[in-house]
């Protein structure tokens, strides 16, 4: 039986309902990318999907029309080429705790964002022109990782990645600096482990997304939209319980 959707206190009903629709594809890059959509049309109530992902799907274009060698190598160097040097997409250092910083509408058009918000862009215009990119969950700072091709076996069995930091201009990074880069954004010296770097499920990129909003709203005494915010990771909580229940 279909669940009947509440009314929210706090978030625009709009932005409310087009998060709600997308919940059953956040595993999927497209709803992925339609549910942050959905997240910024609550202080964006006039922003356009359709529009934000046809910016997307320009720079797709773009990328591939560039693209004359069908290498993953040819790819992934004018995938950054059109990203970080003819757009100039880079991380906002000066105003880091503004929520327009995870807003893909923004995000889009200042060019300047959360390493969250960029990465799912990055992962966007990659797979549109045939990359595999994942996002990875490390404390403190979201990153990308590309699989490459042909697949190199790590020493523990497991596939490694070519790992991108979106944040920083696209720098690529070895496995070393990414712990490095942990260790500079939480401020302690994080243990070695891989499992720090463990691929982003739909749920948990959403969750850090909205966790990051209440927490700029909480800062600037915004209450009213930081519930909202709550009011969005509840439906995102309750959209997995089933599953969760199942697994038990």
């Amino acid at each position: 039986m279909k669940r009947s959707l509440s009314t929210p206190a706090y978030c625009r009903p709009q932005a409310y309902a087009a998060f709600a629709f997308e919940l059953g594809h956040i595993e999927s890059t497209r709803g992925l990318f339609r549910s942050a959509c959905a997240i910024a049309m609550h202080d964006r109530p006039h922003s356009d999907m359709q529009q934000t992902e046809l910016v997307v799907e320009r720079l797709v274009d773009t990328v591939r029309s560039r693209v004359h060698t069908p290498t993953p190598q040819a790819r992934l160097a004018h995938l950054h080429d059109v990203l970080f040097d003819l757009v100039g997409l880079r991380g906002n250092v000066d105003d880091y705790y503004n929520p327009e910083n995870s807003y893909l509408p923004d995000v889009l058009r200042t060019r300047r964002g959360l390493p969250i918000s960029l990465v799912l862009i990055y992962k966007c215009v990659a797979e549109g022109i045939g990359l595999t990119v994942h996002g990875i969950n490390a404390p403190g700072h979201f990153i990308a990782a590309v699989e490459t091709d042909p697949p190199r076996p790590h020493a523990d069995g497991e596939h490694s990645w070519m790992y991108v930091d979106p944040f920083y201009g696209g720098s690529l990074l070895d496995e070393e600096e990414v712990f490095q880069r942990i260790t500079d954004s939480t401020g302690r010296d994080m243990p070695r482990s891989r499992h720090l770097l463990a691929r982003a499920s739909g749920h948990q990129w959403l969750t850090r997304m909205l966790t990051n909003l209440q927490a700029a709203f909480a800062a600037v005494g915004r209450e009213r939209d930081m519930l909202a915010m709550q009011e969005l990771q509840g439906l995102l909580d309750v959209s997995i319980a089933p599953s969760k229940r199942r697994v038990q």
